[in-house]
């Protein structure tokens, strides 16, 4: 492996697993939302994310010389470089959702602009274009922070609910890129040791259940062409 492959996929892999991930947690509100509106929204979003990941697998794919879905689904659930944030399984509370859809979206927006200033021209190429698609996610959860924070109930469950998820969402990032996000939220930085207990390398059990779910098919026909 070349060292711009081993470069690629250590900063792209967590990446494409994260939108993987959060992907198919969104798509979990499809049916359930709580306005029909949202069904479709969330379902739309959820195959922006996973269209995300799969661009993000394919380029790591073509250095490392394996295939997107090999990367999507034949790892196990302990070597996904996915974010505790998207692992957590948070349907059917809605106000915790829309909390780690602003959280998450707004991290999001953090790595990408880092990623645009890539020396890899390639992959600052991807982000920009990923982050162009990426501003009606911001916009759909930033509509809804202020929809909930209308009513003295919606604004107590969506703070609560971001109190409860704030660590995770720095935990995401990188350490260099973490001040960034508390000046975008207006937050102060949770303690080191808090963010060591909430990084990536952790599979929490709803992961490992998602999995069983993600990869059934591949499972019972690993040869198959779709």
């Amino acid at each position: 492996m070349s060292e711009q492959a081993r470069s690629r996929a250590d900063l792209l892999l967590p990446i494409a697993d994260d939108e993987l991930i959060v992907g198919w947690r969104n798509s979990e509100w499809t049916g359930i939302a709580p306005f029909l509106e949202e069904d479709v929204a969330f379902s739309s979003i959820a195959q922006n994310e996973i269209g995300h990941a799969r661009v993000l697998y394919e380029l790591v794919a073509e250095e490392l010389g394996t295939d997107p879905d090999a990367l999507a689904f034949d790892r196990a659930p302990a070597e996904s470089r996915c974010a505790p944030l998207v692992q957590l399984q948070l349907v059917p509370d809605w106000g915790r959702t829309i909390a780690r859809h602003y959280l998450y979206e707004t991290a999001d927006a953090v790595r990408l602009e880092a990623l645009k200033a890539s020396g890899d021209a390639a992959v600052a190429g991807l982000a920009a274009k990923i982050d162009r698609e990426e501003g009606y996610h911001r916009m759909h959860a930033e509509m809804w922070v202020d929809r909930l924070a209308e009513s003295d109930e919606g604004r107590e469950r969506l703070e609560a609910a971001v109190d409860e998820l704030w660590p995770y969402a720095v935990a995401m990032l990188e350490p260099e890129l973490r001040p960034a996000l508390a000046e975008r939220i207006g937050r102060d930085l949770p303690s080191d040791k808090l963010l060591r207990v909430l990084e990536r390398g952790v599979a929490l059990p709803e992961l490992e259940e998602l999995y069983d779910e993600m990869t059934m098919v591949r499972r019972l026909a690993p040869a198959g062409r779709w």
